[in-house]
Parts: C-alpha cells; structure tokens; sequence
C-alpha cells in the first residue's frame, strides 16, 4: 500500500506542483475525497479504510496522495494530464474512483462520503461577474493568512479607521470634484467599474468619472491586451508606454483628476464596505485578467487589492506590465504592517510629483 501523506506534508507537495504548472502551463488534477460530519461515527475507521484504499488503486505511484484536512478530507494530485479535454479528464477519473469506493464503502457508507475535483488551471467564466481563481488550490496561502491572523485584524480595523477618516476629512474635495464633474460634462458623477478583487471575486470598483459617457471600452481593452502581452506602444524618444496617454475617451477635467490620482477618492467607499485595502495590488478588470500568463494571476489571489501599493509609490506608468507585477508579488509576499506605513507615507508625494501618471 502507497504511503498516504500527513497533511502539512501534502499542502506543501500541493503547492510545489501548483508552482511548478503556473511556469510550465501544465495542468494536474486535485481530487479531494471527504468523510463529512462522520468523525464521531462508529463507521468512520470503516469509511477511512475504504477511502485510502479506492485512492490507492486510483492512482499512479506518481500521483500523490495524502491529507487535504487531517483525518477529515483525503486529496489525491494526479499530474501529468495530457492534452484531454478538462471536462472528459474529470469525468473518466470521478468515475473511476466512484466504481472503486462503491467496491471499498458499503451503500450506507459511501452516501457519507463527498466527492469533489478541481483542476489547474480551470478558468470558468461566461461574463465579467468574477474570474473562477480557486481557493481550493491555494491552501498555502490560505494557511499564510490564518498565521497572520492578527496582523490581517489589525490591517483590516486600519482600513476601516483610515477610510473613514478621510471620507470625513477630504469631504470638502469630494464635493467640488462632484461639482466639476458634474458641470463640465454629461453623465454621473461616480463611475462604476466592475474589479476582481482576492481570488477572483468581482465588485463594482468607484471612482470619479473622468471620461465623457458612453465610450467605447475595447480602445482600452487593446492597449492593455498589448502591454500585457509585451507589445506595448512607445512614445516620442522611443522609450515604451505602460499606460494611455492622450485617451480621446478622457475629458477635461478628467485628465486633472487622473493625474493626480483624485479620481480615486471614491475607493475609500470600497475599503470601508471590505472590497479593497488601503494598500495592495490594484485590482484588475476581468478581460485584462484573461490576457494574464498563470503567473500573473497570483497578484490578484494572494492578497486583497488596495488604493495605494509598491507600483504606485515606485514608478506608476513607467514600468512594464511584468514589472508591475513582480512589485504586487514582492509587496504581498512581504506583507507587514511596517510595509503598509511605509507605502502610505510615501503615496502622498508620489501623487503630488504625479511621475509617472497620466
């Protein structure tokens, strides 16, 4: 009988195989068998029998097996999956393991027993209601999390205080950008962008609308589809464009409130209300989610998005898509409240020098 793995052993094999298919783009199935609210039952060393046995014989001796959760959820990684459909990939492994725990679990016993499969990387989505980045897959950064949990407390009562503070504070400004806005073009005031915010989740991000209403969104869905894809324009001298620069889709007062990052004010609305940060990645749109390598998308996976991070303090437009990237990458897997501070101290002058904003 194969070795079954204890859990913290499993979860680390669990993520090395994650890394090692976000760089090379291959994919592996995570089969997860679980005994329920069974724990208590005098059938549970039964049904564990049965379930480490069907999982044994379901797999290679490539395929690692061992505990998802300790004593409550077996999971089995079967790697190397080949150029199958995902669909018929999990249809032909469910079944086999379903033929094998009915040989392995009597009637009553399988009932208790969940089956559940989830494959890397599965990118299921129909619309722009949110991006399927599943936290299934990611224990590692889940468990991250749970050791910071206090410092996460902490990071969230911030955000609270600090969103409040300058709702009340910068009120005055809100209210004559509000009256700019307003009497300079046709339109609402806010504008609503749908965002993806931790592991995919999509929110309506706000912001003072800086554009005339009704434009054409796929001008920008083009440029960023080429910056992310490392064809991105340049500009006079030569040198690359990481962002839009004289966006016919922008108005007047539209290209102040940009430049100084004052169209963003709103956010703070979505820090309180939980959807963002004060300090993160920024969030992205779901079609420049799609343009993403896998590598990519852990920047909008292993920590909430926020209103000011290390791309806005450190370079803005002038660097690339990737380097953007790496700084949201670095940023979440360095995270500390002394990190939070230091980039909060210095957005303020980053957004008056405005270097590096369009």
């Amino acid at each position: 009988m194969q070795d079954i793995l204890p859990e913290d052993l499993f979860l680390g094999i669990l993520s090395l195989e994650r890394k090692r298919a976000e760089r090379s783009n291959r994919r592996f199935l995570l089969l997860l068998l679980g005994v329920g609210d069974n724990a208590e039952s005098d059938r549970y060393p039964e049904i564990v029998k049965g379930l480490i046995k069907a999982a044994n014989e379901a797999r290679r001796e490539t395929d690692p097996a061992g505990w998802y959760e300790q004593d409550s959820t077996l999971g089995i990684i079967f790697t190397e999956l080949g150029l199958q459909d995902d669909s018929e990939v999990t249809k032909k492994l469910l079944a086999k393991v379903n033929q094998l725990l009915a040989v392995h679990l009597s009637p009553d016993d399988l009932r208790r027993v969940r089956v559940a499969a989830h494959i890397f990387s599965d990118e299921s989505s129909d619309d722009d209601s949110g991006i399927s980045a599943n936290p299934t897959l990611y224990p590692d950064i889940q468990q991250l999390h749970e050791t910071k949990k206090v410092s996460f407390m902490v990071k969230r009562a911030t955000d609270i205080f600090g969103s409040l503070l300058a709702l009340i504070v910068l009120s005055p400004i809100f209210l004559a950008i509000a009256l700019l806005v307003k009497l300079t073009s046709k339109g609402p005031v806010l504008f609503r962008q749908g965002r993806l915010g931790q592991f995919g989740k999509a929110f309506d991000c706000l912001k003072f609308r800086s554009m005339y209403a009704n434009n054409d969104p796929k001008i920008h869905e083009a440029f960023m589809k080429e910056m992310i894809g490392g064809n991105g324009r340049t500009n006079g001298e030569g040198k690359p464009v990481y962002k839009m620069k004289d966006d016919p889709r922008i108005t007047s007062i539209g290209k102040f409130i940009r430049r100084t990052s004052l169209d963003e004010l709103p956010q703070f609305i979505n820090v309180l209300k939980g959807q963002m940060s004060l300090v993160g990645p920024r969030p992205p749109l779901a079609y420049e989610y799609r343009e993403y390598d896998v590598w990519h998308r852990r920047r909008v996976l292993e920590i909430k998005p926020g209103i000011t991070g290390l791309w806005q303090v450190h370079g803005r437009s002038r660097v690339s898509f990737d380097e953007m990237v790496r700084l949201d990458l670095r940023y979440a897997r360095r995270w500390s409240l002394g990190l939070d501070l230091q980039i909060l101290l210095k957005t303020p002058a980053a957004v008056v020098s405005g270097d590096g904003a369009y």
